[in-house]
């Protein structure tokens, strides 16, 4: 799909200069070379993003590096998995997780610039963050499918020169951290993976002295255990008063960082089924950036104010493809320090990943299909191209590329996905696609929007795929005599898929007194001629009929020819 619609491509283009300079509305979107996504991290002095591969349990790992174009410009090769990342306060530093060591990393050079061991890592991964200009990270010392149990225990360390301090914190499940200029002294705890009976918790500490402090705690679930946080990500405002955490029960909570409370105001709901998987504020203030893992052209990313009582309309994202995920990832996404650009990690829900490289656009307009969609043929058979007409209307200017409108058929088998169309300029499209099964199939429509246009809402037309026709060519005398007989030739031919081999088709003989009998069926050879031979017993008007019963996909099929028996 066209990279301004789908919000993504294979190749890579360089984007517009951010900051003071007129940046063009762009989406660029890398592949990344990763199974299973761990950490991003955006270091705006060097103007790279680091990002952590969580897929690997043992052995020698990478963090790899992009510059602020989506292009690789190298990796921070570690000997055993990679996982959590934090920025050190002054940003010289990329502390990295190991199994066994928070690595350091120098920045500037991009060389490994000291390490500092702890507990042992076996699978589950860690979470950094750096508070109180100290690093912390969490341990969930287990393996595998044990890493997400409600019952584990999570624990919160401390570095402190070349080794790690317990401080004593832990839960059940797992931790999640985040912390950041925007409160340079507040550590942000909470607890991922326990479960609705766990009632999972969010707190915070004063990281700046020499112990943690914890401040307040918060607790979702209501009287009848409804309401409990299931945590993906957390995020603190740049005026560090509000803190908003991405909860797949519930959507974005916004908070007040002083006590936990809600805010006055909150954001409007995501789109319905979609589930709230990471937030980030812009470091300017200005935005807040809410992922999710949603489906068709519902929202998988809104750009929003981030104060939610500004009117200013949301900016809202589609990812679903082959180019560009069908999904952000938990704690997926990261903003440059003046608000130009928009980092953000998709996944397609297996082990393909992608970096989105987002400059949002002063604003966004809506599309829409209309009218209805019509087909041709009107009455489609299996294994023939069938082509799906409509219009997409674009508010707004006009697109600087390709607009194209995605479809998936839904049958008996399954979902498949169809080849996009690109729509002309009076805003018409055709869908063509060859259905491969009889009965029921429904189409359903996509513009999963571009950098300055909204998603639409989906369209779906329903048609009932008929089998693919046949038809009997014959060719025989007018006349023939008893004793030489009758001979006629002839060919079989069908519409969509090939006709299986071995076909015999029935042959009749009717004479003038009305009497029929079947004959020797007629062996079809595999171009689809045949030969027929008979010895007529009455002279007379007669009456050979060739017939076909059909298969699986196609329709049976008769032809007559009428042959004068003399002598």
């Amino acid at each position: 799909m066209a990279l301004s619609v789908a919000l993504g491509s294979a190749g890579l283009i360089a984007v517009a200069a951010p900051a003071a300079h007129a940046a063009t509305p762009s989406d660029e979107a890398a592949k990344l070379p990763i199974s299973s996504f761990g950490a991003m991290v955006v270091d705006d002095a060097h103007e790279r993003v680091y990002v952590s591969d969580a897929g690997k349990s043992s052995g020698a790992s990478q963090v790899w590096v992009y510059n602020f174009q989506g292009q690789r410009v190298g990796s921070l090769v570690t000997d055993q998995p990679a996982s959590g990342m934090a920025l050190s306060a002054d940003g010289a530093t990329l502390n990295v997780s190991v199994s066994n060591r928070i690595v350091a990393f120098d920045t500037a050079t991009q060389t490994k610039s000291g390490a500092s061991y702890t507990p042992y890592d076996v699978e589950c991964g860690r979470d950094v963050a750096v508070a109180g200009g100290k690093t912390w990270f969490t341990e969930t010392p287990y393996t595998g499918s044990y890493c997400d149990r409600a019952d584990n225990g999570a624990y919160l360390y401390g570095v402190k020169d070349a080794s790690y301090v317990n401080t004593g914190w832990s839960s059940e499940g797992r931790l999640k951290l985040e912390a950041g200029p925007e409160a340079p002294d507040r550590l942000v705890m909470g607890q991922a993976g326990a479960g609705n009976a766990a009632n999972a918790f969010l707190t915070t500490f004063d990281a700046s002295g020499e112990t943690l402090v914890r401040g307040p705690q918060r607790r979702f679930a209501d009287a009848e255990g409804k309401g409990a946080l299931d945590l993906k990500d957390i995020a603190q405002s740049a005026d560090g008063k509000r803190i908003a955490v991405a909860d797949a029960a519930y959507g974005t909570r916004l908070l007040d960082a002083a006590d936990l409370a809600d805010a006055p105001a909150g954001y409007q709901p995501l789109a319905e089924g979609a589930k709230a998987s990471a937030v980030a504020f812009s470091g300017d203030g200005k935005y807040v950036a809410r992922g999710a893992v949603a489906s068709g052209s519902a929202a998988d990313l809104l750009i929003q104010p981030a104060d939610p009582a500004d009117g200013a309309k949301t900016l809202e994202f589609a990812f679903e493809g082959e180019l560009d995920g069908s999904r952000v990832v938990p704690q997926g996404l990261g903003w440059t320090k003046d608000g130009a650009r928009l980092f953000a990690v998709t996944s397609d829900g297996g082990g393909s990943h992608w970096l989105h490289v987002i400059t949002p656009p002063a604003a966004q307009y809506d599309s829409r299909f209309t009218g209805t969609l019509s087909t041709t043929p009107s009455k489609p058979v299996v294994g023939e191209p069938l082509g799906i007409r409509g219009k997409l209307e674009l508010d707004g200017p006009a697109p600087t590329e390709p607009v194209k409108v995605a479809a998936v058929r839904k049958d008996a088998d399954g979902t498949t996905e169809v080849a996009s169309a690109k729509v002309a300029a009076d805003g018409g499209f055709t869908v063509l696609d060859v259905p491969d099964r009889l009965g029921e199939a429904t189409y359903t429509l996509r513009f999963l929007g571009d950098v300055t246009h909204r998603p639409a809402g989906d369209v779906t037309v329903t048609v009932d795929v008929a089998k693919a026709a046949t038809a009997i060519e014959l060719t025989a005398p007018a006349e023939a005599t008893r004793n030489g007989g009758v001979e006629i030739t002839g060919k079989l031919t069908g519409q969509g898929r090939a006709l299986p081999s071995g076909i015999a088709l029935k042959v009749t003989r009717t004479d003038k007194s009305g009497a029929t009998g079947e004959l020797t069926s007629a062996q079809v050879a595999a171009d689809g001629t045949f030969r027929l031979r008979d010895l007529p017993s009455k002279k007379g008007k007669t009456v050979y009929a060739v017939s076909y019963e059909g298969d699986a996909l196609h329709g049976g099929s008769t032809a007559r020819a009428t042959v004068k028996i003399t002598g």
